[in-house]
């Protein structure tokens, strides 16, 4: 990979992964009502594991779709599904003393590393990313896509989840706190609007 075609790259990968979005709302949201150390597994598992996603779409995920139409609309209606799920969770959190006395907890790594496959912004962002910047779809060019991604993308929900923890102070009132989650549960569905218009 060329120095400027990795420049490219780079300033795509970040654009993409810092813009808000269902991971970034989410890890906003887990930031101010867990606290950044419980939401270590949720940043960890959304900053590895979309980078696993880029290197399995880039070696042939994405060819399902060419095989089986049906995947896509069935792939689609699951992400709406489980969002729609994940809204009213949010909507719904406790505060933070009393989600912790209730068991509640931030998503773990598996969960936020599987989230990946069923985010449809992330869907269009592996596409897209191996479309522009894996052309020949070798190895090593596919590496470098999710190399780049793994290192964006551990600033970008370090940040965010940050971002959640220093709203966490401010949270401290039932009132504030419901007005954010519900606000972020409307934000993430929003974010399904492209797929649902498109």
């Amino acid at each position: 990979m060329t120095q400027d075609l990795l420049l490219a790259l780079g300033a795509f990968a970040f654009v993409t992964v810092i813009s808000p979005g269902p991971n970034n709302l989410m890890l906003l949201t887990s930031g101010a009502n867990f606290g950044l150390r419980r939401s270590l597994p949720h940043l960890l598992g959304v900053a590895l594991g979309f980078p696993a996603m880029v290197l399995l779409v880039g070696m042939g995920v994405m060819q399902i779709f060419d095989a089986v139409p049906l995947a896509r609309p069935v792939l689609t209606v699951v992400s709406v599904a489980y969002m729609l799920w994940l809204a009213w969770k949010i909507a719904h959190a406790a505060a933070p003393g009393e989600a912790a006395a209730a068991g509640a907890k931030p998503l773990s790594f598996l969960q936020a590393a599987a989230f990946q496959w069923v985010n449809p912004k992330a869907w269009s962002m592996a596409l897209g990313a191996i479309t522009l910047y894996a052309v020949s779809r070798d190895l090593a060019a596919v590496l470098w896509v999710a190399g780049v991604y793994v290192a964006v993308g551990m600033v970008s929900a370090t940040t965010w989840t940050m971002l959640g923890g220093v709203l966490r102070r401010w949270l401290t009132q039932p009132r504030r706190l419901r007005l954010f989650n519900w606000t972020m549960a409307a934000l993430l569905l929003a974010s399904l609007w492209p797929v649902l218009a498109g």
